[in-house]
């Protein structure tokens, strides 16, 4: 498949109710044509692994191209030389949590660049950083406890002065850290009671920050740990 056919394709299934929340709350310069992430996946799934047509789509100015090339690309296959040059086209939130999410997290050098993101001057290297720890905390059990304790003190120090999807991204990382062990738990619980409700700006849709007090005093994460 041509990235012309797959564009042709993504317009047959245009929405224009997708199309018209987008116009209010994306930048002008990306352009969509009102697909959904489940709509989305499953063309992925029809066109299969394709890391040449992904760079292609990368370079598309539609969002849902754009987020399709993450769909498909083949993490194997992708360099860091790669995601430093297409993360600069992923200022918009969405747009970064999804390149982070379907592939940045899956390659063999996600941690490396975490631990780098994470420490940057850079908002976008910064939110992007604190997404990768997220995945790392919730998927990677090889880790031990002694590796994420000081990204709960800096969560602690620095979130509430973050930038606004910075501080999201480190809010989802605390709520994963949290869920990992007891002793992780207890940490991450205090954070958050130290931090206070964490307000992040989503534009014009009805998005909320996550509740993490809620999700680490949930009854099925306490039961969980208690069955350990």
């Amino acid at each position: 498949m041509t990235i012309d056919q797959v564009h042709a394709l993504l317009e047959s299934q245009k929405n224009q109710r997708g199309i018209a929340y987008w116009e209010k709350a994306a930048p002008a310069a990306l352009k969509t044509f009102g697909l959904g992430l489940t709509q989305l996946k499953a063309i992925g799934k029809q066109i299969g692994k394709n890391h040449p047509l992904a760079l292609e789509l990368w370079k598309s100015p539609y969002y849902d191209a754009k987020t399709l090339a993450t769909i498909i690309d083949d993490p194997k296959q992708v360099s860091e030389a790669q995601v430093e040059e297409q993360i600069k086209d992923a200022d918009f939130w969405i747009l970064s949590y999804s390149y982070c999410s379907n592939l940045l997290a899956k390659t063999s050098f996600a941690q490396k660049k975490m631990e780098a993101w994470t420490a940057s001057s850079d908002h976008l290297l910064r939110r992007c950083g604190y997404m990768l720890l997220y995945h790392l905390a919730k998927n990677d059990k090889k880790l031990p406890d002694a590796y994420f304790a000081p990204y709960l003190d800096t969560i602690e120090k620095s979130l509430q002065a973050e930038e606004n999807f910075v501080k999201d991204a480190m809010n989802n990382a605390l709520c994963a850290i949290g869920q990992r062990s007891k002793p992780l738990n207890t940490r991450a619980i205090a954070v958050v009671k130290k931090i206070g409700k964490v307000e992040v700006d989503y534009g014009d849709n009805s998005c909320q920050a996550l509740d993490c007090y809620k999700h680490l005093t949930a009854e099925r994460v306490q039961q969980r740990f208690a069955n350990a």
